[in-house]
């Protein structure tokens, strides 16, 4: 069984290489199209966010005792490229700085979730339905809960950081 402190460690350790990887990106260079198609580093950190914002909203919910709320975007939208586009205009023109912060709270809120959460809560596989039998400490220490970013947009970044 995962423990607590090992996914409060796993969100910390996380948190410090999305912080180094923004660095090395540079304000400078974060909203240069051209790294995952035609998005920038500050579309990808949109994207991410975005799509966070649904797991935290229902992690929160839970732990307030609250039913599963309906997901961020219109209800209409039910593609994860039709999801992808709203998110996309919805922060393609924000100062960089606002997203990157929304990016930082977002550990923020995930680290107070797991800490306001009873160690058997967080163990338990039928705890948060949508993760279909997974625990929330297995999501998030064995890698889905940051999987997408690590499997799809950290080796764009990082090829694109090697091309400049």
């Amino acid at each position: 069984m995962t423990s607590k402190a090992e996914v409060l460690e796993t969100i910390a350790r996380e948190r410090a290489g999305w912080e180094a990887l923004m660095v090395e990106v540079g304000a400078e260079r974060m909203e240069e199209p051209g790294v995952a198609g035609e998005w920038s580093v500050k579309d990808i950190v949109g994207h991410l966010t975005g799509w966070r914002q649904q797991s935290l909203d229902r992690i929160e919910a839970a732990l307030r005792g609250e039913a599963e709320p309906p997901p961020p975007w219109p209800a209409a939208l039910t593609t994860d490229d039709e999801i992808n586009a709203w998110i996309y205009e919805r922060t393609h023109d924000r100062p960089q700085g606002d997203l990157l912060r929304e990016a930082e709270v977002s550990y923020d809120r995930l680290r107070d979730a797991v800490t306001a959460l009873p160690e058997e809560a967080l163990a338990a596989p039928t705890r948060f339905p949508w993760l279909e039998g997974q625990s929330l400490a297995a999501n998030i220490t064995g890698g889905d809960f940051f999987g997408h970013f690590h499997e799809e947009h950290e080796p764009d970044i990082r090829a694109w950081l090697d091309r400049r």
